[in-house]
């Protein structure tokens, strides 16, 4: 047995080697930045924040080894190296089962690799099929994976081609796409495809309080409710259910995890009724990370041998991969080679060859819009950064690391006194109910959850998203639509850049903040009260609380 000497604190993972320092900002120079930004969160300038958790999109603080990455990119127009080795990193984790079965083709470009003969057999005429990622000539002859340069143009890229196939095929139909938590870019593209997005998620669990606030395993609160999955199907007909969506994690739902079972039941609920399941795969490997520490039976498995069975179960997925990618820029879109979407969103003849490939109908909204399929979006540089960014995700001691500063700052506000914190924290932020935290004093119309959101910049410099009342538009919904919706705010922890620092001070704010929450001000829409996805660019102002 190898020797120990406990020291009951984490050994260290990493070390900061940039800085990048804030400035000094008063009260009342950020009172004038919000009014001159209309009181639009997304509008405040970064520059005057101390602390900015708006999201983890992109945020991210790379790696070393991703900063080397960039200088690798091949910035061709068509067929740059990177478009290969993206591919190829894709389907090391999505589908070969862990890190026994890697093929690291990015070794090849890392090391500087002169053998042509080599890079022609192992890299750029490799012909793979029957997964998401088909390569060679089956990539040209069936496309069926779409690297976007982010997630909500994967998602309005699927969309408006679903939206064109069914208004071929039934003009004037309305259809429902479930998930167990639309995000506000998802739902708002299925919005403007004409289809009506539901959530079906268990709330009152979501918002259950574990006595001391700790629970002994992660209850995965993010699950679908399977038997509203039932009903909902039921009740509006399989026939006007084109697809069935789950996000992983549930981002809307509080970050919170999803089961393996729970995926592996959805899957087979949808496959019953022959509707294609989608994942919105932007958190894969904090799911993963939480299947494995939570769940029977993954203990023993890594991150990417869970990852390739959570992918099994699906039949395609959008990805931001700006979240688990692990980068600052990057996207995905994909489908199952000759799977259940695809041959529901083709056309084929009475001979049963093909009329026309969604696959195809994809690329080519993906090239008018974003640019050829080999790079679609980003760069030659973005594109080795992301997947150098994919195998850190996979990174155990990465993973810890961030889901125990979720946990840190969760248990500081729930030891604070604050009500409403969920719990347990999510994998990349933490969420509070703003119901609670107002001791439901605040109404629907007050937008209460956003005047504590910009309060908090106004008083600290830290911006956080509204992801209730506001942001998911309760009053544009449906009553069924409305008790879906949870009232939260969102404090999103940026990947490898917060320092507990950073953590200690929010705690503190929030807890200052949650003392005098009676004089946190209402908020009203004074312009762009219907904008789809309203909260990027509506304009507000406050209001004094009466209810005092």
């Amino acid at each position: 047995m190898s020797k120990t000497y406990p020291l009951h604190v984490p050994a260290p993972h990493h070390f900061t080697y940039a800085v990048r320092n804030t400035p000094n900002v008063t009260i009342e120079q950020r009172e004038r930045a919000l009014k001159a930004t209309h009181y639009n969160e997304f509008a405040f300038p970064s520059g005057m924040l101390t602390v900015d958790m708006l999201s983890d999109s992109g945020t991210t603080a790379m790696t070393n080894q991703q900063w080397a990455a960039l200088f690798l990119g091949d910035e061709a127009y068509g067929r740059n190296t990177g478009y290969y080795v993206l591919l190829d990193t894709f389907r090391d984790i999505f589908e070969r089962g862990g890190e026994k079965n890697w093929k690291k083709s990015i070794d090849l470009v890392r090391t500087d690799c002169q053998d042509v003969e080599k890079l022609m057999d192992e890299l750029y005429l490799c012909e793979y099929e029957g997964g998401f990622f088909n390569g060679g000539a089956a990539q040209m002859e069936r496309p069926n994976s779409f690297i976007i340069q982010q997630g909500r143009a994967a998602e309005s890229v699927l969309m408006e081609i679903v939206k064109k196939v069914l208004a071929q095929r039934h003009p004037g139909k309305v259809f429902t796409i479930p998930s167990n938590g639309h995000f506000d870019t998802t739902e708002g593209n299925i919005k403007q495809m004409g289809s009506v997005p539901r959530n079906l998620y268990n709330k009152e669990l979501l918002y259950e309080v574990p006595e001391g606030g700790v629970y002994p395993k992660n209850p995965f609160k993010g699950n679908m409710d399977l038997e509203k999955l039932q009903q909902l199907i039921t009740a509006v007909g399989s026939e006007n259910v084109p697809l069935i969506f789950t996000c992983i994690t549930n981002n809307p739902v509080c970050g919170q995890a999803v089961s393996m079972a729970n995926l592996r039941e959805i899957s087979r609920i949808a496959h019953s009724y022959n509707i294609p399941y989608i994942l919105d795969a932007a958190r894969w490997a904090e799911n993963a990370y939480f299947i494995k520490m939570n769940e029977e039976g993954y203990a023993g498995k890594s991150i990417a041998e869970i990852a390739t069975e959570m992918f099994s179960y699906c039949d395609g997925f959008t990805m931001s991969a700006k979240k688990d990618g692990h980068s600052n820029m990057g996207g995905m879109l994909a489908f199952r080679d000759k799977g259940l979407f695809w041959k529901n969103f083709s056309d084929f003849n009475e001979d049963g060859s093909v009329k026309t490939d969604v696959g195809v109908l994809l690329k080519v909204k993906q090239i008018s819009c974003y640019g050829n399929d080999s790079y679609g979006g980003m760069s030659g540089r973005d594109i080795m950064a992301l997947s150098v960014g994919l195998y850190e995700s996979c990174n155990f001691n990465y993973m810890n690391e961030r889901i125990a500063q979720c946990n840190y700052l969760a248990e500081g506000f729930y030891k604070a006194g604050i009500k409403g914190v969920v719990l347990p924290a999510g994998g990349h932020a933490v969420y509070i109910n703003m119901d609670e935290f107002f001791d439901g004093k605040r109404g629907h119309e007050t937008f209460a959850g956003e005047g504590f959101s910009l309060e908090l910049i106004r008083r600290y410099g830290i911006r956080v998203s509204e992801l209730g009342d506001y942001s998911m538009e309760y009053d544009l919904k449906t009553p069924e639509q409305q008790a879906e919706v949870a009232n939260v705010v969102r404090f999103a922890i940026d990947r490898s850049r917060l320092t507990q620092e950073h953590l200690d001070y929010v705690i503190a704010a929030v807890k200052a903040l949650y003392e005098d929450r009676e004089n946190i001000p209402n908020m009203r829409i004074v312009w762009g009260h219907n904008l789809p996805m309203r909260h990027f660019h509506a304009f507000l102002e406050p209001y004094p609380n009466e209810e005092k």
